[in-house]
């Protein structure tokens, strides 16, 4: 098409921009185009204007349309892979615009739940470097729990496997006020806390999950991992880990159980129970 700087384009660009030439040339209505392909007009019309990805058999099914071989294919691989190799610019500016945020913590506290001491003793075992380098890190992590606690606070719902609330942090006293904490934040209006009991048994998520609920709808996905973060944008990979979640948070512990659990927990940990001024 007349007017495109074809250089300056990302490939998902390339993509959506080629698929509009395509239906220009093609001389195609979205809603003649959509009989076509079997595609309902909406999911074309967000293809075409870059908003989804979409779908490889999407772009198989338009090649087949527009009669370009494997050429819409082989674009959408390159803009698949390309999202993949996009630098992470971090979670704080999604979750600073988030309508809601569900996590899964397979490891250790989630970083929104964390205390000072604890998310230091976590950071200093990722072996962060200097000590400015470990400052920093921590003071990112306490700035984004701003969002629980903020005149619009965010509604936040965290799963916490027992496996994480087994494994003590390193100092008696951090681990004690983190339990605390946490039996504090739970009873904050818009947070829901549920543990996730050994009970539970297998289940569909293999490991931390948080998945940020964006205005008008879009989710983003986020699985951290000791082998490179994954972040999943598109609807279609977006889902079945929504689904994963939803079934997980009904086979975990009530918020009110969750909260006796805890309670439970800080009674093993101190041996005198609940320390004064906890939430009750």
């Amino acid at each position: 098409m007349k007017g495109i700087d074809w250089e300056g384009l990302s490939a998902r660009e390339w993509y959506a921009s080629e698929l509009a030439y395509r239906r220009q040339e093609a001389g195609l209505t979205l809603v003649q185009l959509a009989e076509l392909c079997l595609y309902e007009q909406s999911y074309l019309h967000r293809l075409e204007r870059g908003s989804r990805l979409g779908t490889v058999q999407a772009a198989a099914a338009l090649d087949k349309v527009y009669g370009t071989g494997d050429l819409l294919v082989r674009l959408w691989h390159l803009a698949k892979r390309e999202a993949k190799e996009r630098p992470f610019a971090g979670l704080a500016p999604l979750e600073a615009v988030a309508a809601s945020m569900q996590e899964y913590a397979a490891g250790a506290v989630p970083e929104l739940l964390q205390t000072r001491a604890y998310a230091e003793e976590q950071v200093r075992a990722l072996r962060p470097g200097t000590a400015e380098r470990l400052g920093a890190r921590v003071a990112g992590r306490l700035a984004r729990q701003e969002r629980l606690t903020d005149p619009d606070p965010v509604h936040y719902r965290a799963l916490i496997d027992e496996a994480v609330l087994r494994r003590k942090a390193r100092d008696a006293r951090t681990w004690t006020e983190q339990v605390e904490h946490l039996l504090q934040v739970a009873q904050l209006p818009d947070v829901s806390l549920h543990v996730v009991p050994f009970g539970v048994g297998p289940h569909p998520l293999c490991g931390s999950l948080e998945l940020i609920h964006l205005p008008q709808g879009r989710t983003v996905a986020y699985a951290p991992s000791s082998c490179g973060d994954r972040v999943v944008e598109e609807p279609e990979e977006v889902e079945p880990l929504r689904l994963a979640y939803d079934r997980l948070r009904d086979a975990a512990l009530s918020p009110a159980d969750s909260l006796a659990f805890l309670r439970e927990l800080l009674a093993e940990h101190t041996g005198t129970g609940p320390a004064e001024g906890a939430a009750s």
